[in-house]
């Protein structure tokens, strides 16, 4: 699995217990090195879309989820 890849970002494969700012710049910054938020227009097939994704739910789920959900 990625995290557990020793390439100076990932360097354990356990996760941490409270967020780590200094931790997640480098994993930002290494994911920028790599292109990975750089579009490529060269590939060949249909796009992957989602018009809209799953609901955040942050809470207990209720009816406003179901009525979301009914009239997508």
């Amino acid at each position: 699995a990625a995290a557990s890849e020793n390439n100076g970002v990932f360097t354990s494969p356990e996760i941490a217990k409270s967020f780590d700012f200094a931790a997640e710049e480098r994993i930002y910054n290494w994911w920028e090195s790599q292109g990975y938020f750089k579009p490529n227009f060269d590939r060949g097939g249909d796009p992957f879309v989602i018009s809209m994704p799953p609901p955040n739910v942050t809470g207990s789920l209720h009816m406003g989820h179901a009525m979301f959900v009914t009239l997508e």
